[in-house]
């Protein structure tokens, strides 16, 4: 049995870092060409409305996704239910948003936001009739068939806004982007999934997962509101200028710390589940996981905000140098990002939203005073305020999960300092030995390559398991391959 889910946690961390590698790169390429095509304005009337559609796309998962995957067995009724559930919420949310336009557009002062609220809002209309074959899809583990979701989405998604930015369609490219790959995603979760829903509307099999999912799903909330708290206040008090440098630097962010929360996520909490009441196999597989993400995230996110400057100003033009400073403190975040991540998954996989309501909700009152008390001093000095108080949900979770399943602090601190230290060590050698550097091309092409051999050798003297294990799996499936 373990060395089944051995096998499986593998096989889900590939190919999570495979699909979320290339998804990020083809991000790269559309974004490249979409930020040289459009300007900060375009980018900061479809961000303006990131927090509703966040919302509503929540209140039609209500948790069950979790509750789900939780569940050791689970019936047709069971799949059924959260299909219907889904599908009418969705189709209440988008009527009451429907009418609710004016209104949004009034907020924020902005009357462009009426029908391309109402377009872009039909995303988690159709978003709600594929929630029950993605719980199937992510409790099975079939990572390489949500890959391929992924991976084909978003080149369909990315190649209609495109041809729409080039033919002068301004933001409506980036909404028609957001509306197909959804649907695209959507088909092609029916068409990888082998069940499909009957005409009963019998909701009673929602009762055994509710006091669960409920708290679940209150918190997805929570989260919600803080993640896009900035997009909506910077909509209301300040001009969709900076909503687009914002938006532009958390773009760039995220293609980064999506890659590493993505393979985690694709497997942490079937994984746990699996694991069952055996806790020191859990904390042999927690102790794993996060050498594995300390290990991948903090070089990554760390060195993108080392490179922002080259990358944004090459990229996508010195029309965007504003978002930099963004980009480089969100960076902090996206690095311990995932470690949270991991937190709050076997928090789940315990059955304990309570745990997972409760913080988040006392967090998320803390961030959204901070964000509205901050706003004053400006966009830099908000995401500062945001960024420290993350590194104190990190502390908080911490001792959570070190109460909840015993996970001893020194384990932790050992699986997070080595990679963190390792990193600003070599991120700080490098920037001296390319301070002679001007032409951006050539600084961060040296940046790049100076920090990876510095990493890798470190890792290698000191012999580093997370390395020698990545390299195992790669040869093994190079052999497999050939």
């Amino acid at each position: 049995m373990e060395a089944s889910l051995k096998e499986k946690t593998a096989k889900g961390l590939f190919w999570g870092g495979f699909s979320n590698g290339i998804q990020q790169l083809l991000n790269l390429f559309f974004g490249i060409f979409l930020a040289r095509i459009l300007n900060a304005d375009d980018y900061g009337t479809v961000g303006m409305l990131a927090i509703f559609s966040a919302i509503a796309s929540t209140i039609q998962d209500s948790g069950f996704t979790a509750a789900l995957t939780n569940k050791k067995e689970i019936k047709h009724e069971d799949y059924n239910a959260v299909f219907w559930f889904s599908t009418l919420a969705g189709i209440t949310m988008y009527v009451i948003l429907f009418f609710c336009a004016p209104l949004i557009a009034g907020f924020f002062n902005n009357p462009k936001l009426i029908p391309l609220s109402r377009f872009l809002f039909l995303g988690f209309l159709i978003t709600s009739t594929g929630i029950a074959h993605n719980a199937l899809l992510f409790k099975n583990l079939q990572v390489k068939e949500i890959s391929k979701i992924s991976i084909i989405s978003l080149v369909v998604s990315g190649s209609i806004g495109l041809t729409m930015a080039f033919n002068g369609m301004g933001y409506w490219g980036i909404a028609s982007q957001n509306v197909s790959y959804i649907t695209c995603m959507t088909l092609l979760r029916w068409h990888y999934s082998s069940w499909r829903p009957t005409f009963r509307l019998w909701f009673h099999p929602l009762r055994g997962m509710y006091r669960f999912s409920f708290k679940l799903f209150l918190t997805n909330i929570i989260n919600q509101v803080n993640g896009n708290i900035f997009s909506a206040i910077l909509g209301r008090f300040y001009t969709p200028l900076d909503v687009g440098y914002y938006t532009q630097g958390n773009k760039w962010m995220s293609m980064g710390q999506q890659t590493i929360g993505g393979m985690i996520n694709n497997i942490a909490q079937p994984v746990f589940v699996q694991i069952g009441e055996d806790n020191e196999r859990r904390i042999r597989a927690l102790k794993k996981m996060l050498a594995f993400t300390s290990f991948i995230s903090f070089p990554a996110l760390l060195g993108l905000a080392f490179v922002s400057k080259e990358l944004i100003v090459i990229a996508v033009g010195e029309k965007w140098l504003p978002s930099v400073p963004i980009l480089q403190l969100l960076c902090f975040f996206g690095a311990i990002w995932p470690i949270i991540n991991l937190y709050f998954q076997v928090v789940i996989s315990q059955g304990r939203s309570d745990i997972y309501f409760w913080t988040n909700l006392i967090f998320g009152a803390l961030q959204v005073g901070i964000a509205f008390f901050m706003f004053r001093f400006g966009i830099l000095w908000m995401v500062l305020a945001n960024v420290l108080g993350y590194v104190l949900l990190l502390i908080t979770w911490q001792i959570i999960i070190n109460r909840l399943v015993h996970f001893p602090y020194r384990a932790a601190f050992k699986g997070i300092l080595p990679y963190l230290g390792c990193t600003c060590l070599i991120l700080g050698v490098t920037y001296y030995l390319t301070l002679s550097i001007t032409n951006y091309y050539f600084l961060i092409i040296a940046k790049i390559i100076i920090a990876a051999v510095l990493y890798f050798v470190v890792m290698k003297l000191g012999k580093s398991v997370i390395l020698n294990e990545c390299m195992t799996f790669a040869r093994e499936k190079l052999k497999k391959r050939s």
